[in-house]
């Protein structure tokens, strides 16, 4: 449909069969300016590379289409006509739907990003008939783990809880975060989805792993590195859908992009980054103040209020995920309603690749 240059003029011709769209695709490793810098050959990009040159001179493409609409068209025509492959066999029956209006969503996602909010209510407007089989579910509060159904698919659901929850010693734990209890119930969760052949599907929520004396005596590094283990070495598809924080390692250890989800999608309350707008602002004044300070510089109490409130616009705009999407640290922005129909699709097209490879998780620490 556009020009493919140098590199990624072979990427095209990779493909079983290549169309390319007259007056606007090109193909060449060189284009027109290059070539006479080159060799000193004056000709234009159309005569050098575009689709009547491919199609009826040099045979590179295979079909020459009159606009994208015709290109597109030809696409879904062979793609209709192609036989029928071994498929993954991910359980499916069929759809029901919640049994809870999903417009309800918009009502339960707090304006305050710091607010609680009981997580179960969001998975109710999400999943098949609202209905999941809950793995663990009086330990290891702060992370749901559960079975259940996503227009018919099987899927196991690791979701991050936000509201406040109490444990079974009585200790309060704050919601959104990851505690080494919660973190050991998702490793093994994670690993009996692989075991069992069921898709992952993360919703994050997360501010991180907990800190602290206690957190460190009570080895939440090793049960952290369980998790994060089990979510890079995990051979079934998974989809990650960011409905509000996903700061750091907790980032990592709810499947975000490094981890290699099939889809990674945020609706519009999401937001990524390393911490919190407020933290980071005050980490990251108070790194350069340090500076400033080395340099000599004299920083009066205005001046570093206006450089606070300079940092924290920088980064606050940063957390829109916008700044996300076009970097690519997330495949696109949806609506919540949306959910279920975008998990469904990949979870389908996932289905179309048999070869799961075998789990290798090496050395878990106990």
């Amino acid at each position: 449909m556009g020009p493919c240059v140098a590199g990624g003029a072979y990427l095209p011709i990779m493909s079983d069969e290549a169309m390319i769209v007259d007056k606007t695709g090109s193909v060449f490793l060189a284009g027109s300016h290059l070539v006479k810098a080159a060799i000193g050959e004056e000709i234009d990009n159309e005569s050098l590379g575009g689709a009547t040159v491919h199609c009826e001179i040099s045979g590179v493409t295979d079909h020459k289409m009159k606009n994208d609409e015709e290109a597109i068209r030809k696409i879904r025509s062979i793609i209709s006509k192609l036989g029928h492959f071994p498929l993954a066999g991910f359980n499916y029956e069929k759809p029901s739907k919640p049994k809870f209006d999903p417009k309800e969503i918009y009502g339960i996602l707090p304006a305050e990003r710091n607010k609680p909010y009981d997580t179960y209510q969001v998975l109710a407007r999400i999943l098949d008939n609202s209905e999941l089989d809950e793995y663990k579910s009086g330990y290891g509060k702060t992370i749901i783990c559960g079975y259940a159904r996503i227009d018919g698919w099987a899927v196991g659901i690791v979701a991050n809880q936000r509201a406040i929850v109490k444990t079974a010693k009585g200790e309060m734990q704050v919601g959104g975060v990851i505690y080494s209890d919660s973190a050991d119930k998702a490793t093994r969760f994670i690993l009996n989805c692989n075991q069992k052949r069921i898709p992952l599907v993360f919703f994050q929520d997360v501010t991180g792993f907990m800190v602290g004396s206690r957190s460190e005596h009570g080895g939440i590094i090793k049960d952290g590195a369980k998790m994060v283990n089990a979510v890079a070495n995990s051979v079934v598809p998974k989809f990650t859908i960011i409905t509000g924080n996903s700061y750091g390692a907790g980032n990592y250890a709810m499947c975000g992009k490094a981890y290699d989800p099939r889809l990674i999608f945020g609706w519009h309350t999401a937001q990524i980054a390393v911490m919190g707008g407020k933290q980071a602002s005050e980490t990251l004044l108070s790194i350069k103040l340090q500076a400033m300070e080395k340099g000599g510089a004299h920083i009066s109490e205005e001046q570093q209020k206006q450089l606070l409130d300079d940092i924290q616009k920088k980064y606050e705009s940063e957390l829109d995920p916008t700044f996300a999407a076009a970097r690519l640290w997330i495949d696109g922005i949806i609506d919540p309603l949306e959910t279920r129909e975008v998990i469904s699709r990949g979870i389908a097209m996932a289905n179309c690749n048999p070869n799961l490879p075998e789990l290798k998780t090496g050395v878990l620490q106990v």
